[in-house]
């Protein structure tokens, strides 16, 4: 009561002195003296909120005299009261009676005009907080845009957005114009409720007699939409609007309808036709905000750098593509997936699409251009592999999958985002925060291209690069086809125009000139991404080939003879297994067959899908590996009632299916497609069911040439094994996160697991709000508890890595185990020779001897299951290799038992890996001679690969250390030795690329480990066995001193930048053929018998995953950025060029070099370490860079050569973030909650240095450069970022920003911080007004 007292009491005194200085009719300046002397009175500060109260309460409507307005146009003046506040007021109060106070509304129109953009946030909290809720209460803000206002500043923005729109409905009221209220957007102000309408309408009954107020009234209408179009002419305006476009999108969506609707209604209202020119310049005005960008100062260089443009592509047509530096990221990370020692995890669409967004953004490139740069790349990873060095990795079938399927689904995926976006009620919104410039909408009558016209153009652009479009020998045939369909499509479409009836084919001996476009195209018209037009553009079919059509039948293809019934028979199997399927009902009656058939056509009908459809139908792949992921699981028959797994009764279907899908090419496929987490998934209750079934003696084969219970068992658990690095110790794994590259170390099975559950999770919250994509989200968790066979070998294989084997008590069942293992093994090395029947036993005293199957005369293998034998196998490993080291049993025999066991039970060698990668690890075992007796010599050709091995390193600029053997013994760990003795027994076939697969990869690994230099020993045994893998062998062993060798990975690191950047001619400003991705990756991995021909880049992607120690990697890259960056500014700075006249031009070519170095350096520091590499950049990296003196190696550098270093670590730093986090909003999750806490830690560093609390050793003009072109790229490329940095981190940037005269930079800083940061704007925006 006492509060309201004393307001009655300040109210009377204010009304009272009014009151007086109207009575001597005064000047209003002497009111002011007057009313300032009652409000000290009161004790109360100026700016005084409650004498705007009650001013507006007087004012409206019972003392509407031209005196008091005049006083309150002083007040304002004088600082008595505060425009915002008292602006709202009257907004509240006189708006909505604007027909029955047309004077009152027009004496608003003019205060508001001169007032509405004054603010000055300087003044007492207690005064602030009054205002803010005084503000907040009239205008209904918190209602309207919920939020919660707590900053002057904050009111300040939303309350002139709220006055735009309510004069805007205002006027389209007073012009009798209604939008619908789907239309229009409701706001606490513009054209009043129902209540306020009828109030204003009874009031002014009494003046509509009164043609002066209607004259006034018709002429409020035209000056209120005057007073805002010259409102938001201004820059301050634009900023305003800027951030509720920002950060409240859907509310200037709201604003953008009011200007179509008076666009549309132009004609309708003649109000709108006199208007018509203020309602353009209103209506440029409010689209300007949309494209609005801060200017920086060009005078300073910072300005020039930010500002300098991306690079473009030339516009000149050949292999080399100039430009396609900018664009790296693409081949890096498209070389990368082949590596076939590392199956990516995530689907490489998802990551593709990711790129394709990210680098289009980073590029300021035109959808044109990414998806041409995309094509390119997929074209050179295909032409890289024309002549590669024969071996056991993925080949031309992956490479195609990555072109034909890979690429065109990642761009449907791009194209569908645009639909959803223009689908959005926010026109031109993303989640960058950018204003879309591929979505089709208005904007003054024009609209930009679209995505998809964006990829239409590049197809056609495409068919001007011949030299990457020419076909691999092995699709020839697909290319001409595919240019056959074309033509007879063409002259199909002739004969209909000419009443010619029948269709025409052309004649499949024609030679048609089909290249990798015409199978491009295709690719995109089966998804849908373009449509048959295609066919018809300017030279994609050669006119002699449509003039040549055949209208007798072509050849009838094999799968429209399957679709029509014909039973599968032998001829018709063959065709279908060598011939792609066309179409996604084929493949569903084939997995139906798989299901429902006959035990015969079940494996026939696996084996067709794991045919030239999985590998080679790139339009339906995604479908066909859908297809063989779900045939892994098949449903149990509704008449099965068990005992045992019903998986057993589809053994001849699922040996078919393992059998067909285990090939190096397939399993990549596959996990391009990101199957592997399903597949893994799939592949534990087989290995489950067929693990415990014990084999009869009808059905005990493993040899592969028949379906059995180990052999299905073997093809499905060394599947699941080839999924991650089984024998590799713990420590040495880690988790990767989503990644356009590679990661360090493996992945875990229940990793695998993991992604897999939430996968299915993420297909279930799609399907309640898609009812259509049911089929997707079908399944269940899965964990690897519910599989105790499996997880007990699991633990067990873990133990057997990290520690040596416990002994067993001979009463053990494993123990028993192994002894009928071992003595079927011993049967074999004697050939039948009995011994002591006590001596069959573990102990390393009894295994010398050679045991016979006791009691049998014939030898019979035992009839154990698969997991029995697996977890008895590390025993009986260890028997034999400490009897082997003891002497009392020979090489030769240890090799023959190995490979008995191996075709006992082919599942065995994971045990055998796994067990000998562990004893490799711990060198206990002694080095045994490779000298041709006890084991198989190298001796050979050990010289010449050594050789071949230091010319392909000194190629690429690594020298390699003296492996010389000279006479001494080669020498290699026992258990090294046996393992190398086991896999070259293998036969190289093809059924057996499920064995090798395993064995390849392992024995590089264990290789590794052994002394320099065990992998050239090893690969020379190799070579001595497969003559026609020598190269790839060669290449693969010299990859071996990059494991712990940092200066050879550094000197590697350092030939990648060189070959990359080339040699540049200043006269032409062109870089040599030999640059770019071509010198980086090379233009074939390697001609046929010259290994020494492989890039720099190639190697590093092959031999990065094998070092130990990644740390480093980061420092390398670091000083090579900062080096190249120094070096370019240095020769731009110092050339004499006539081109070079301008600073600028010189400065801009520069710093696009130095753009692409950090780009090169990004791409490889993720392929190296991935999420854990990027994050320590972010932490320690750049960090230790600033905190570094670098002035005794750096030796007269100019200040130019220091500000494009900082750009260049700016420019690393951003992109290596984006590529592995992206630069969108993204909804919460782990990824993304660390993106936020790495991103925010880095910039809270940067915070302290210009607080003063963290001092730097680099040179400030290094560091003023990286700070604010960091800000600047962060700003336009990765907006999203900053809104999850801290609001006082952001402040404390703009402010040091602000100190360094970037007060720009400082504006659009924090324009980016998101709502909480809409006052900080406000409040500087002012400042620097």
């Amino acid at each position: 009561m006492g509060s309201e007292f004393e307001l009655t009491g300040f109210e009377q005194g204010v009304l009272e002195t009014l009151k007086r200085c109207q009575q001597r009719n005064e000047n209003t300046l002497l009111w002011a003296l007057e009313v300032t002397k009652c409000v000290r009175s009161w004790g109360i500060g100026l700016p005084c909120a409650e004498l705007g109260q009650v001013l507006v309460s007087h004012l409206c409507f019972d003392n509407n005299h031209s005196s008091l307005w005049k006083f309150m146009e002083q007040a304002l003046s004088s600082g008595l009261i505060y425009p915002l506040q008292v602006l709202s007021l009257l907004t509240s109060r006189v708006l909505p009676h604007r027909r029955s106070q047309p004077k009152a509304y027009r004496l608003y129109l003019e205060l508001l005009s001169r007032y509405a953009l004054s603010f000055n946030p300087v003044m007492a909290d207690a005064c602030k907080e009054k205002i803010i809720k005084s503000v907040d209460v009239a205008l209904q803000l918190s209602q309207t845009y919920r939020v919660h206002i707590l900053e002057l500043g904050h009111a300040f923005v939303l309350f002139f957005f709220s006055i735009v729109v309510g004069l805007i409905d205002s006027t389209l009221d007073d012009w009798g114009l209604h939008m619908t209220p789907t239309d229009r957007p409701s706001f606490a102000v513009g054209s009043a409720d129902l209540l306020d309408m009828d109030i204003d309408f009874k009031g002014s009954h009494n003046f509509r007699g009164n043609e002066h107020h209607e004259h006034i009234r018709r002429s409020n209408s035209f000056m209120a939409l005057d007073v805002v179009e010259k409102l938001t002419e201004s820059r301050k305006a634009m900023v305003i609007l800027r951030l509720v476009h920002l950060n409240m999108p859907e509310k200037f969506n709201g604003l953008l309808q009011r200007l179509w609707f008076l666009e549309a209604n132009e004609l309708v209202s003649p109000d709108l036709n006199s208007a018509n020119q203020l309602l353009a310049k209103l209506s440029a005005n409010i689209h300007r905000v949309l494209g609005f960008q801060y200017q920086l100062d060009k005078r300073h260089i910072i300005g020039m750098l930010v500002d300098i443009p991306s690079c473009k592509p030339a516009p000149c047509f050949h292999s080399g593509f100039s430009r396609s530096a900018c664009w790296v990221p693409f081949d890096i990370y498209m070389e990368n997936t082949m590596d076939g020692k590392q199956l990516p995890i995530k689907s490489a669409v998802d990551v593709l699409t990711e790129a394709i967004k990210t680098l289009q953004v980073f590029n300021q490139a035109s959808w044109q251009e990414t998806f041409l740069a995309l094509w390119l790349s997929a074209l050179r990873l295909v032409q890289r592999e024309r002549n590669p060095p024969e071996g056991p990795v993925p080949g031309l079938e992956a490479r195609l999958s990555v072109l034909l399927s890979i690429v065109p689904l990642a761009i449907a995926n791009v194209l569908e985002d645009e639909a959803k976006l223009c689908c959005s009620s926010i026109p031109g919104a993303t989640a960058t925060g950018y204003v879309e410039s591929g979505c089709r909408h208005k904007m003054n009558g024009k609209h930009r291209a679209s995505r998809k016209d964006g990829l239409i153009s590049s197809l056609q652009v495409l068919g001007h690069f011949s030299g990457l479009l020419c076909p691999p020998l092995s699709v020839i045939s697909e290319a001409n086809n595919a240019a056959r369909k074309a033509a007879s499509f063409i002259t199909n479409a002739k004969n209909e125009r000419d009443g010619i009836g029948g269709g025409s084919h052309v004649d499949t001996s024609i030679k048609a000139g089909g290249n990798m476009r015409h199978l491009i195209v295709e690719a995109c018209i089966a998804r849908s991404l373009i449509d048959t037009s295609a066919y018809v553009w300017p030279c994609y079919v050669s006119a002699s080939i449509i003039s040549l059509s055949d209208s007798s039948s072509i050849e009838k293809s094999p799968w429209l003879i399957f679709m029509e019934g014909a039973p599968l028979n032998g001829s018709l199997i063959n065709s279908l297994i060598t011939t792609p399927a066309s179409s996604l009902a084929e493949i569903e009656k084939l997995y139906y067959i798989a299901i429902n058939g006959s035990e015969e056509e079940n494996s026939v009908a696996a084996k067709i899908l794991c045919g030239a459809s999985l590998s080679r139908g790139w339009n339906i792949q995604e479908h066909v590996v859908r297809f063989v992921v779900k045939l892994l699981s098949p449903p149990a028959p509704p008449s099965y009632t068990g005992p045992g797994s019903h998986l057993v009764d589809y053994m001849s279907m699922l040996y078919a299916l393992l059998l067909g899908a285990s090939s190096v090419d397939t399993v990549h496929i596959l996990s391009l497609h990101g199957a592997v987490p399903e597949v893994a998934a799939s592949l534990m209750p087989l290995c489950e069911a067929f693990g415990s079934v014990k084999p009869s003696s009808s059905n005990k084969s493993s040899k592969g040439d028949e379906p059995s219970i180990h052999m299905v068992f073997s093809l499905a658990f060394l599947y699941l094994l080839r999924l991650w690095k089984f024998y590799r110790a713990p420590l040495e794994q880690c988790i990767s996160e989503r990644g356009i590259v590679g990661v360090q170390g493996e992945v875990t099975l229940e990793y695998l697991l993991l992604l897999r559950n939430s996968s299915i999770a993420s297909c279930q919250v799609e399907t309640n709000s898609n009812p259509n994509e049911s089929e997707s989200a079908s399944g269940k968790p899965i964990y690897i508890d519910s599989y105790p066979k499996l997880r007990a070998w699991y633990c067990q294989n873990k133990s057997c890595i990290a520690s040596t084997l416990a002994g067993l008590s001979s009463g053990n069942p494993v123990h028993q185990v192994a002894n009928k293992i071992l003595s079927m093994i011993y049967w074999k090395m004697t050939k039948g020779v009995t011994s002591a029947s006590n001596s069959s036993t573990l102990t390393s005293s009894s295994t010398g001897s050679s045991p016979a199957s006791t009691g049998e005369d014939d030898y019979q293998r035992p009839m154990l299951p698969a997991w029995e034998v697996l977890e008895s196998i590390p025993f009986v490993l260890e028997a034999i290799l400490t009897a082997c080291a003891h002497g009392r049993l020979s090489s030769r025999d240890l090799t023959t038992g190995l490979r008995d066991l191996v075709d006992f039970l082919p599942a065995s060698l994971a045990a055998i890996v796994s067990y000998f990668s562990a004893e490799v690890t711990r060198g206990i075992w002694r080095p045994v001679p490779m000298n041709g007796k006890d084991w198989p010599s190298p001796a050979a050709i050990l010289p010449s690969v050594q050789s071949e091995i230091k010319t392909i390193l000194a190629a690429v600029g690594v020298d390699l250390p003296s492996c010389s053997t000279g006479n001494s013994l080669i020498m290699l760990p026992l258990p090294m030795a046996a393992l190398v003795s086991l896999t070259i027994t293998f036969k190289l076939e093809k059924s057996l690329e499920y064995i090798h697969s395993v064995a390849g990869l392992a024995l590089e690994h264990c290789a590794s480990s052994c002394p320099w230099p065990g992998m050239h020993i090893i690969g020379s045994l190799w070579a001595q066995k497969v003559r026609r893998w020598h190269d790839f062998i060669v290449v693969t062993s010299s990859r071996s001193i990059f494991r712990q060798n940092k200066e050879a990975v550094a000197q590697l690191l350092k030939s990648c930048f060189s070959s990359f950047l080339g040699s540049f001619d200043i006269s032409t400003f062109s870089l040599n053929n030999q640059s770019s991705v071509n010198g980086l990756l090379g233009s074939s991995i390697s001609a046929r018998g010259v290994c020494s021909s492989v890039a720099p880049g190639f190697l590093y992607l092959r031999s990065c995953r094998t070092i130990q120690n990644v740390d480093y990697v980061n420092d390398i890259i670091v000083g090579l950025v900062a080096e190249h960056a120094r070096e370019l500014a240095a020769r731009w700075a110092s050339t004499d060029s006539p081109r070079l006249k301008s600073s600028q031009a010189s400065l801009s070519m520069a710093t696009t070099r130095a753009r692409e170095v950090a780009s090169l350096g990004a791409s490889l520091l993720c392929v190296t370490g991935g999420a854990p590499l990027v994050q320590e950049l972010f932490r320690n990296t750049i960090p230790t860079w600033l905190l570094s003196s670098r002035e005794e190696k750096l030796h007269k550098v100019s200040a130019v050569s220091r500000i494009v270093e900082g750009y260049a670590m700016a420019y690393l730093l951003i992109l290596s973030g984006a590529i592995l986090w992206g630069v969108e909003a993204k909804p919460a999750s782990l990824a993304f909650a660390r993106r936020a806490r790495i991103v925010g830690a880095h910039m809270d560093f940067l915070a302290g240095v210009l607080e003063g609390n963290i001092s730097l050793a680099c040179d400030p003009a290094t560091w003023k450069a990286y700070l604010s072109c960091l800000v600047g790229l962060m700003v336009r490329f990765t907006p999203a970022w900053i809104q999850e940095v801290k609001l006082e981190t952001l402040r404390k940037l703009a402010g040091g920003l602000r100190g360094w005269h970037e007060c720009e930079l400082a504006l659009s800083l924090l324009e980016r911080g998101g709502t909480a940061a809409i006052g900080s704007v406000a409040e500087l925006v002012n400042v620097i007004n």
